[in-house]
């Protein structure tokens, strides 16, 4: 019972501290545990109930790329972004969301993670289905797709339009500004667009198209990623106001967690921009003269807006 304890308090402890690139990791996670169970359960029955939950599993987890299938499935759009039917390809899916969820949520903040994995991987998806509709080498095929990569290609493109300079460490001891690596994924499903290697290649394209729009104009109204979260956040509010429950006032905090004060939407646009901007000379002067040269003002700033979840 101890060690249980522990286990639930260390995952709620990572989620916790970080970031909403933990919580989706953790999603995916699950969403993988799920659909191993299931194909476990699926391999000790035989028959029809072996069948029907692998096609369960498929029904409820994958995306449909046959236009006349997926308009009796939708739902596949969003809950195929989260899914993954085989070890390595969770794996390197994961990988590539920790360090590229962790650096936007340093420049960005998590709450614009979380709208460009859904909106990068929906739109991955919409071009998967625009592909097989139109190209006939796709059609006459009842092809599903589950993963991902759509949604971390559209977050690492908006990572790397925005900071283009910033270096990465390629396989741990190369470094390499990220505009090249982002080229080099961007070229490389351009080039594989026609094979059937069994990759997505077009929800990848997708997803970088989206990460790429999604920060342009970044603080303005009109901002595809801004646009996508009133929407959203329209709905949510419908419908809580249908159950009665009142929004709670918008507050921003400090790095200690403390209220500070109600803000309309100007001045939260604002503020945001400000940070924005100390985050960023910040992030410039790391790029020159390395992390070690910053103050302890600046560090303890830069670490509270990587936590500072908005």
């Amino acid at each position: 019972m101890n060690s249980q304890n522990t286990l639930f308090e260390g995952v709620k402890h990572q989620l916790k501290i970080g970031g909403r690139t933990n919580i989706l990791i953790f999603i995916n996670t699950l969403v993988f545990l799920i659909i191993g169970l299931l194909t476990i359960l699926g391999s000790l029955t035989l028959g029809s109930t072996q069948l029907a939950l692998n096609n369960f599993t498929t029904l409820l987890f994958s995306l449909n790329t046959d236009l006349t299938q997926f308009i009796y499935t939708p739902w596949g759009l969003l809950t195929s972004i989260f899914a993954h039917f085989s070890f390595f390809h969770f794996l390197m899916n994961m990988l590539m969301l920790y360090f590229s969820g962790r650096m936007f949520e340093q420049i960005f903040d998590g709450k614009r993670l979380i709208y460009t994995y859904i909106l990068g991987g929906i739109g991955g998806g919409i071009f998967e289905l625009i592909a097989h509709s139109i190209f006939p080498v796709f059609q006459n095929s009842n092809i599903v797709i589950v993963g991902a990569s759509g949604s971390i290609m559209s977050i690492f493109m908006a990572l790397a339009f925005y900071r283009p300079n910033l270096q990465v460490n390629l396989f741990g001891i190369l470094p390499i500004k990220i505009i090249y690596l982002a080229g080099i994924f961007f070229v490389m499903d351009m080039f594989s667009l026609a094979s059937q290697d069994g990759t997505a290649h077009f929800a990848h394209i997708g997803g970088a198209i989206i990460g790429i729009i999604s920060i342009k104009n970044i603080y303005s109204k009109s901002n595809l990623i801004n646009l996508f979260q009133r929407f959203i956040e329209s709905i949510i509010s419908f419908f809580i106001n249908i159950f009665g429950k009142k929004e709670p006032k918008f507050t921003i905090k400090k790095g200690g967690g403390q209220k500070v004060k109600n803000l309309s939407d100007e001045e939260y646009n604002y503020e945001m921009k400000q940070r924005q901007i100390q985050v960023d000379a910040i992030l410039d002067k790391i790029a020159k003269s390395g992390y070690e040269s910053l103050s302890k003002a600046e560090k303890e700033f830069l670490f509270n807006q990587s936590q500072n979840i908005k």
